[in-house]
């Protein structure tokens, strides 16, 4: 039997339940088991998670976190509740024990993290205080978006694509030595094979830290069929993860504990009776705690909790990962779900409480994502003034300053696939060694490195991105051909920066081995395409191109990019020698401002030739097409578009609506002394995207592009500059053809 209220709560109930759609009676023993919140306040977990107590109220936990979920969902007809309601007993039981740093590697799970932030009053920092407010704000606009963002009070880190959480629950652990990062896994996730890869390459470089508890949450299916690994047995999923390096595995299955005959392999627990429930609530709680413990002892554990997707909600299986049109409040099997899983007002303030006092109150407060993490003084960086005689590797310049950064922090952590000697950045090798448990002088290596290496873009990307998340420095080195691999989770990781209430280190990448370098390599490394992708998202706000055309705008790059917060820098830097054309003072200028006269010629008869550039290697047929185009009778200027960001103006782009806001964007006048000529060519040695900010600024009526255009093997840069058409006989016929 169960009472509806719909804007006010029922008679005896906490204020948060307005607008819960059903109250339900006591359960049996309430008075027994529910007498007094099972964790204490001087604590933040339970004094005894063994006890009866604690695992009735685990029970009450789950229950409450399934019905909030469901009903915020269907007050929408919209989210995805299923996989959530089969982790309830598993996230309840962590909360139980404290552990309230949980991050997730499954995005369709945010309804049940947003109930789990509601329930412990988390929310209240956005104005969310009831469950009317809660309906209300789901999946709207300055709400609670469909997939987690740490934007959110309590929650430490978004969830968007699949085969992401662990690095946020891997960096959290190495910059927070002693705190359990739980991390729940899909299993339709667990298909993605970076997952476990990535835990493994990342145990094998840092075997003492094991302060992260991969989460299983094994119900069968993924969003839209079974999973792929739901013909496993409990002993071949207990393997699997062995062979991932896994010491320990805790698995409980629902299926040991059923009294109601269920078919199948997975199995609802809250089909069972409730002794069984309770059998159940009491077997997961103490693996939850023996599995705590393991990690934070020091071995490497997993904790595996096999139920039924959908369990306690309105269906099973995939057709419960999310809803549909159809399925609000109003419908039967909706509604009857709500009914079975309602509480009474006196467990909803139980559990409230309890979720309150969890981890010391409530995540908003708590949760180490939540304030700014403490970071070592840098002071001046040591750039070195190349002179503008010389030739300099641009990323070998900026090696010496990874080097040195690594020295005043020892936290700071470089990733890397494909090898830094390869990229011109030895120095940073021999200054901070590859991390490896086989110490070997030769080869740059040992236990202690701070550089790390798996030969897996994602895993690079992952780790550096989670460590800037999560409030540390960190920088992801890649050839620029293959970033594209890694990149996504930056993505996610820089909109979440936009987003985020504290200030944070940005996520800093250099991309090296630009495709005019690869000529003898073929297409398969000639790939700058990933340099459009990134253009794009400077309108984000918070995401900086930078192309510095030499060894000096590369240090001053990387300096600027450093010492930014909130943002994501990706720095473009050529591994090969190359003239030095500013000095270190006028490439900070130019970084800063976003572009830089780098050559002005007399006036000429014929008028004034603007060569706009985004790139360094592509500035030798620019700078050898100058000396034709003056003999022509063209007066010429060489601009180096070095930050093209700071190109746009302030209407196209989001500047305005981000965290640690930039608006220090080129004025008119600066622009015009640039950019202003008879005739522009905009050129790039990648894809044209970055040249955007002057195409759609300039006043020039007389223009052109020239950018690349595809692959091939060639024996020399030059060949590989003549196929694109960016050689200097084609910046000259293009000039000359303008206007004709």
């Amino acid at each position: 039997m169960t009472l509806k209220s719909a804007s006010t709560p029922a008679a005896g109930a906490p204020d948060f339940c307005a607008g819960m759609h059903s109250f339900g009676a006591p359960w049996p023993d309430f008075a027994v088991h529910a007498a007094r919140p099972a964790i204490t306040r001087e604590a933040g977990a339970a004094a005894d998670p063994r006890s009866p107590d604690a695992a009735y109220q685990v029970l009450l936990m789950a229950d409450a976190l399934r019905y909030v979920t469901l009903q915020m969902c269907a007050a929408k007809a919209s989210g995805h509740p299923g996989g959530f309601a089969s982790s309830a007993e598993a996230y309840a039981a962590l909360v139980m024990l404290g552990h309230t740093n949980i991050v997730t590697e499954v995005g369709h799970h945010a309804p049940g993290f947003y109930s789990a932030m509601f329930l412990d009053g988390s929310l209240e920092g956005l104005g969310i205080r009831t469950m009317t407010d809660l309906m209300a704000r789901f999946r709207e606009q300055h709400g609670l978006l469909g997939h987690l963002s740490g934007a959110i009070p309590g929650i430490l880190a978004p969830a968007g694509p699949l085969g992401q959480g662990q690095h946020f629950a891997m960096a959290g652990a190495l910059l927070h030595p002693g705190v359990l990062f739980p991390v729940t896994l899909g299993d339709g996730g667990l298909g993605e094979p970076y997952v476990l890869s990535a835990i493994k390459h990342f145990h094998t470089s840092y075997p003492g830290t094991t302060n992260f508890l991969p989460t299983l949450i094994w119900n069968g299916f993924s969003q839209e069929h079974h999973s792929m690994v739901s013909c496993l047995s409990n002993e071949g999923m207990r393997r699997y993860f062995e062979a991932h390096g896994f010491a320990r595995v805790i698995l409980v299955d629902a299926k040991d504990f059923d009294d109601a005959g269920q078919a199948g392999d997975y199995v609802d627990s809250t089909r069972f009776s409730f002794a069984r429930r309770m059998a159940f609530s009491g077997a997961v709680l103490e693996a939850a705690h023996q599995a705590a413990q393991s990690a934070l002892a020091g071995t490497l554990t997993a904790f595996i909790l096999k139920q039924l997707k959908g369990a306690g909600v309105h269906t099973h299986g995939a057709k419960s990962h999310n809803l549909y049109p159809g399925d609000t409040l109003g419908k039967p099997e909706i509604e009857a779900a709500l009914g079975a899983r309602a509480l009474s007002p006196e467990a909803w303030a139980l559990v409230r409480e309890n979720f309150v006092r969890a981890g010391g109150g409530p995540a908003a407060k708590t949760v180490v994502t939540e304030k700014t993490l403490d970071l070592a003084d840098l002071g001046p960086f040591p750039v070195r003034d190349y002179a503008l005689t010389e030739n300099a590797v641009p990323s070998t310049a900026v090696g010496a300053l990874v080097a040195w950064l690594g020295g005043r922090d020892r936290r700071f952590v470089v990733t890397n696939a494909d090898g830094n000697e390869a990229s011109g950045l030895k120095n940073i090798n021999e200054a901070l060694k590859i991390r490896h448990p086989t110490a070997d002088p030769l080869y740059n290596q040992g236990p202690g490195g701070q550089v790390y290496e798996p030969l897996s873009e994602d895993a690079c990307a992952g780790l550096a991105a989670g460590l800037a998340l999560f409030g540390g420095r960190s920088l992801w080195l890649s050839y620029e051909s293959f970033a594209i691999n890694g990149w996504p989770i930056m993505q996610t990781v820089t909109q979440a920066m936009a987003e985020l209430r504290r200030r944070t280190p940005s996520a800093v990448c250099l991309f090296t081995a630009g495709a005019l370098e690869q000529g003898r390599n073929g297409w398969t490394h000639q790939r700058p395409e990933i340099e459009n992708y990134i253009a794009a998202q400077m309108r984000n706000g918070n995401v900086y191109l930078l192309f510095p055309p030499d060894a000096n705008a590369a240090q001053a790059a990387y300096e600027y990019a450093q010492t930014s917060w909130n943002k994501g820098m990706v720095i473009m830097a050529s591994k090969s020698p190359l003239p030095v054309r500013m000095t270190i003072e006028a490439a900070r200028r130019a970084v800063r401002e976003g572009a830089a006269v780098l050559y002005e010629g007399a006036n000429g008869p014929r008028g004034r030739v603007v060569l706009a550039a985004a790139g360094d290697m592509v500035l030798l047929p620019v700078f050898a097409a100058r000396e034709r185009l003056e003999a022509e009778g063209f007066g010429v200027r060489i601009v180096a578009l070095v930050n093209p960001r700071q190109l746009y103006r302030a209407d196209d782009i989001a500047a305005d609506t981000v965290a640690e806001q930039d608006l220090t964007l080129m004025a008119d006048k600066a622009f015009a002394q640039l950019f202003d000529g008879d005739r522009l060519v905009a050129i790039s040695g990648g894809p044209s995207g970055p040249l955007e900010p002057v195409l759609i600024r300039a006043k020039t009526a007389l223009r052109a592009t020239l950018a690349w255009r595809r692959g091939d093997t060639t024996a020399t840069p030059g060949e590989l500059l003549d196929l694109n058409g960016l050689d200097a006989d084609a910046i000259v016929s293009r000039v000359l053809a303008m206007g004709q």
